[in-house]
């Protein structure tokens, strides 16, 4: 059992019996009043963050996870199905547990996070940032480059994200996963 003092960012919580991972906290004392402690917290469920205020020194259970590798191999009426790197063991997971699913490509590496009391699959990260291959864009125009113009293009995985004007089909582009833009041409 913790409390409150032992808050720090990437903890997972069990509060009002779900399984939270603090996003951001802040230790509040103001001038009249006890001190608290100002939470965001993300659902591990379902992905949804709240706000939540803590009293100073009150209890929290604290829950243990394991980040795991796994590849993806494939997509059926299952899931998508992910193999541990060392064991070989297949995880089935649903869409809704997948931060970024629309850059999954098969073969790729990634981490699920596990509840490691009850070997839970709770949730698939990918890596903060992937190379992908644009299938379709639009020709740039000549001159056109002395702008922040941008055009969407199709990635191999179906996505389609906003691209510089000087992006051609067939060329390696490095994206970022969390927020889902283009970040530079892939070396």
């Amino acid at each position: 059992m913790a409390t409150t003092a032992d808050i720090k960012n990437g903890l997972t919580i069990e509060y009002n019996g779900k399984l939270f991972q603090i996003v951001y906290f802040q230790h509040v004392k103001p001038g009249k009043g006890p001190a608290f402690v100002r939470t965001k917290l993300k659902n591990l469920e379902n992905g949804r963050v709240i706000d939540n205020t803590f009293t100073a020194g009150a209890k929290i259970n604290t829950v243990r996870i394991e980040r795991r590798p796994y590849q993806y191999l494939y997509k059926d009426d299952m899931g998508y199905n992910f193999m541990h790197m060392e064991t070989f063991e297949q995880v089935p997971m649903m869409e809704s547990l997948i931060e970024g699913v629309e850059f999954l490509k098969e073969g790729q590496e990634v981490e699920i996070v596990f509840h490691a009391e009850e070997e839970k699959p709770l949730s698939v990260e990918l890596p903060a940032f992937v190379v992908v291959e644009v299938t379709y864009t639009e020709p740039g125009l000549k001159g056109d480059t002395t702008t922040n113009a941008l055009k969407a293009a199709t990635i191999e995985t179906g996505s389609t994200i906003m691209v510089p004007l000087f992006i051609e089909i067939g060329e390696m582009i490095k994206v970022d996963t969390r927020t889902k833009e283009y970040v530079e041409r892939a070396r």
